[in-house]
């Protein structure tokens, strides 16, 4: 609800309509980030040092295709095709991290943790936008979409917070 400047609130309304447009625009920022997160992602855990690091991120390549195919049956029960040009900041994110880690390319431990870094910070943007767009999909009334959208975020902070675990282990190691 949107406060006026007397103090009383005023309900934001949306058509059914632009919140679906909505909820697929950001869905393809999404999907089109992961679709270039799970292109490099073998090469960053090709460049990980730490063992438990690079199952992590090979454990992550499953999932993100897990969530692309969750995204691609949201694609089909919204009858809505992929937009695979649609870019965003995630997928610079991505960029800057490969980057990162090509700094580090002669401290192993200062690239794993700039791996660590940057995939802890991947996963938190997603499930941020996972949240918003879990909200969307209620007022679109589609309980299955709703279902994807939150196995897509869980599985995302499950991923967080591996990564979490394994810079904890790792920097204790070190």
């Amino acid at each position: 609800m949107e406060k006026q400047p007397g103090g009383s609130a005023q309900k934001i309304s949306l058509a059914k309509q632009e919140l679906k447009s909505f909820f697929i625009s950001h869905l393809n920022k999404i999907y089109a980030a992961k679709a270039h997160l799970v292109s490099k992602l073998p090469q960053i855990a090709n460049e990980a040092h730490f063992r438990d690091l690079r199952h992590a991120i090979i454990e992550t390549i499953e999932d993100v295709e897990k969530q692309m195919a969750r995204m691609e049956m949201i694609f089909a029960l919204l009858d809505s095709n992929i937009d695979p040009g649609n870019f965003s900041g995630l997928a610079g994110l991505v960029d800057d991290a490969f980057e990162d880690i090509k700094l580090h390319e002669k401290k192993h431990e200062l690239r794993d943790m700039s791996i660590l870094f940057y995939l802890h910070n991947i996963e938190s943007m997603e499930m941020a936008s996972f949240q918003i767009l879990r909200i969307a999909a209620v007022k679109l009334k589609n309980n299955q979409i709703k279902q994807l959208i939150q196995e897509n975020y869980d599985e995302a902070k499950a991923d967080r917070t591996l990564m979490l675990l394994i810079a904890a282990k790792y920097i204790t190691s070190v």
